[in-house]
């Protein structure tokens, strides 16, 4: 079954995208959802045109998002957190808390586009995070969890 996705779905697609799917997968969950809508021909060329009239602004969007990982690349981030004996975090650091980090630094990135690699963090020590800004800007973000004194 091919659908047209009209939000963000995880490990599938983004929006705009024509997409395969099983029928099941579609008829029963993306589209009472309003995740996608079929890909009929006529769909379709809506579809070209739109994208076409959005080509331009894209191309802003991915210049605005292209300096903001350029800011993340050159930003050395240091998140403090209480921890116990063994280094082990009392509560965990999560994507929100991140993302609130972020935005003290002047970044502003909501926390479902933000990755950390193991989930949430329950140690001290050194981390990497995928940030993504765009579909196609994707920028990796390696900071430090240390204790408070």
């Amino acid at each position: 079954m091919e659908l047209i996705l009209k939000k963000d779905v995880e490990n599938l697609g983004f929006t705009d995208d024509v997409v395969t799917v099983k029928n099941g997968y579609g008829r029963n969950y993306l589209i009472p959802h309003g995740y996608a809508e079929l890909a009929t021909p006529s769909a379709k060329k809506m579809l070209e045109e739109t994208l076409k009239q959005r080509a331009y602004k894209e191309r802003k969007n991915i210049e605005e998002a292209e300096k903001q990982a350029e800011k993340v690349n050159a930003l050395d981030l240091t998140i403090t957190a209480k921890a116990g004996a063994g280094d082990k975090l009392f509560g965990s650091i999560t994507a929100a808390n991140l993302s609130e980090q972020l935005a003290k630094e002047g970044i502003d990135i909501d926390k479902k586009y933000i990755s950390i690699f193991g989930g949430n963090i329950k140690r001290l020590g050194q981390y990497e995070a995928k940030l993504r800004f765009h579909r196609e800007v994707i920028a990796s973000l390696t900071f430090d969890v240390v204790g408070e004194n």
